[in-house]
């Protein structure tokens, strides 16, 4: 994708009846879109293809690590190409409850405002939906679960989730170990933004 982006974006400038009749003859195109779609890393990897050179711009896993619009990033020589970084946008209100979760699962929303707890259930039940088993094989589970707890809890017996827990007794204090079910959640939310759980759509 990247290999045909320049071209692609050349000839669209090329053709608009404003390019002929401009002084310079530089592209500077502003780079839009939801949070964490990969507009930073689409950004750095031009950057590397066409003009053999390093990261230009920060990008991470989560939304928000673009805080600024930032000064114009050049991507390519001939034809001269610059690109401007923005922050991820979203409406001010989303059209309902299930838009907002599938945002979130897709990590346009930071998942503390949403809660782990609650989106692993909401993906545990697309996945269902769907007909999208393969977190039965990941996980080692005999078969598809229906609630989210049972499958937290396989999720952090098989990866070693625990906590210690100071539990309060008529004796005294008691440090306890017991499971950690929202690491076993976060869990099972990056598992599916890598693709281990199957290629998903929420659409």
């Amino acid at each position: 994708v990247p290999l045909q982006v320049v071209p692609m974006v050349a000839k669209l400038v090329a053709d608009g009846p404003r390019y002929h009749r401009a002084e310079s003859s530089e592209h500077n195109i502003l780079v839009i879109g939801v949070p964490n779609v990969g507009k930073s890393s689409l950004i750095n990897a031009l950057r590397r293809l066409h003009l053999r050179k390093g990261k230009a711009t920060a990008e991470g896993g989560e939304p928000g690590i673009t805080k600024a619009v930032l000064s114009r990033i050049q991507v390519c020589e001939k034809p001269l190409m610059y690109l401007v970084d923005t922050p991820g946008v979203l409406p001010p209100r989303l059209g309902d409850v299930e838009t907002g979760m599938k945002l979130a699962l897709c990590g346009a929303i930071h998942d503390h405002l949403v809660g782990e707890d609650i989106m692993a259930d909401y993906l545990l039940y697309t996945l269902n939906k769907q007909q999208q088993f393969r977190y039965v094989q990941l996980y080692g589970l005999g078969q598809p679960c229906d609630h989210i707890e049972p499958l937290l809890k396989h999720v952090a017996l098989s990866q070693g989730r625990t906590q210690k827990v100071k539990v309060l007794t008529g004796t005294g204090n008691v440090n306890m170990m017991m499971l950690n079910y929202p690491a076993a959640a976060y869990e099972f939310l990056r598992d599916f933004r890598a693709g281990r759980l199957g290629r998903v759509t929420l659409d």
